[in-house]
């Protein structure tokens, strides 16, 4: 059953003056389509008259309010909150030269069968189950590809793709060796390499790696996806995936597929993603560390 979190105001006209409604009650929960009888016994005894879920769907639509799913986000503290805080008051005022320095990475998992939920069709009352309205998916999105990669302005990496998990040892060997080791030789002392707080990331030996290849790391707030510009690439590359004609069935062809589509993104979407971090930094600031549109 799907709860909608209704909160009752003091202007709603429901044929009851407004005075009757208590002060304390703040939020009532309202199930689609109708009131259970938790919600209806609530609401009676807040208001002294029983009212119709079409009366209340109606109320809300006339002052602007509709049933939405809501935003996922990652869970953030207040520890959390302090920490993005701080984190966006110090590079709020960096200029585009010093964003043009940081290389920021992460990675991102693709399956043959997609768990997106944003498709929608269009159906008759009904058929909610026949063959034509129903997308076959596998409940943990079936086998896929791990893959990792880095922007820096003007540029980006090569997109690494293996099927099994990121381990210190693969991070250090594969991703700091034959990547990001090369861009820092290419930008000198001024690089700095982005990378989220995820447990291979942090190992002793990547740590090791990086100060003997003189790589300064930035410092990044945990959970902070929404400050980091590549999301939005592995979005663009995933929607790419999607807006191919034929299905991908094989493994071997989601791989080709991957590379390919990821030589193939614009260069300045990626470059105005980066110069947009100032922007990034200010809302958070607004929100006070907490979620941003971003």
């Amino acid at each position: 059953m799907i709860f909608y979190v209704v909160e009752l105001l003091d202007d709603w006209n429901v044929d009851v003056p407004s005075w009757k409604y208590p002060r304390n009650l703040k939020s009532l929960r309202v199930s689609s389509p109708g009131f259970g009888n938790d919600s209806k016994m609530m609401l009676s005894s807040a208001t002294g008259t029983t009212v119709s879920w079409q009366t209340v769907y109606r109320r809300l639509r006339h002052i602007g309010l509709y049933a939405r799913r809501p935003v996922r986000c990652v869970p953030l503290s207040a520890t959390h909150c302090h920490l993005r805080l701080t984190w966006s008051r110090e590079h709020a005022l960096w200029t585009p030269q010093q964003w043009s320095c940081v290389m920021f990475s992460d990675k991102f998992r693709f399956s043959l069968h997609s768990d997106s939920r944003r498709t929608l069709i269009w159906r008759a009352p009904g058929t909610s189950y026949h063959q034509e309205n129903a997308i076959e998916r596998h409940r943990y999105g079936g086998a896929g590809w791990l893959v990792w990669g880095g922007i820096i302005l003007g540029s980006r990496t090569d997109l690494h793709v293996q099927s099994v998990t990121m381990t210190g040892h693969i991070y250090r060997d594969v991703i700091l060796e034959q990547h990001v080791r090369l861009l820092r030789g290419t930008m000198g002392a001024e690089f700095r390499f982005m990378d989220d707080n995820a447990r291979p990331h942090r190992a002793n030996i990547v740590d090791e790696c990086l100060q003997s290849e003189d790589i300064t790391r930035m410092e990044w707030p945990a959970y902070s996806p929404d400050l980091n510009p590549i999301e939005h690439v592995g979005d663009m590359l995933g929607q790419r995936i999607a807006a191919r004609q034929l299905p991908l069935t094989y493994l071997p062809e989601l791989r080709r597929a991957l590379l390919d589509e990821w030589c193939n993104i614009s260069q300045d979407p990626i470059d105005n993603l980066i110069l947009s971090m100032p922007r990034n930094c200010k809302a958070c600031i607004a929100s006070s560390g907490r979620y941003t549109p971003y």
